[in-house]
């Protein structure tokens, strides 16, 4: 599941906006906004799932452990971001 600190974390190192995220996850700003807002909103697991898979797309993984969650980056080949 992706946490609000992952997708705002992920947006960052892919240099997107929320509306470049909404739009590649084929979702609302407003749904996005929600998913990303630490006051506990409930959001649509279908929601987090578009956002999660928008994310994998532009070569984002994400990382859950006990001790806690992040994100990466992924390089291709030529040791550059990978496509975004």
């Amino acid at each position: 599941m992706i946490t609000a600190r992952q997708s705002r974390a992920a947006r960052a190192l892919l240099g997107w906006t929320q509306e470049t995220l909404a739009d590649k996850a084929r979702t609302s700003l407003t749904a996005l906004k929600r998913l990303e807002s630490e006051s506990g909103l409930e959001v649509y697991e279908s929601t987090r799932d578009q956002v999660r898979r928008a994310l994998e797309t532009a070569g984002i993984v994400l990382l859950s452990t006990d001790k806690g969650e992040g994100v990466l980056l992924l390089h291709d080949q030529d040791n550059r971001p990978a496509k975004r």
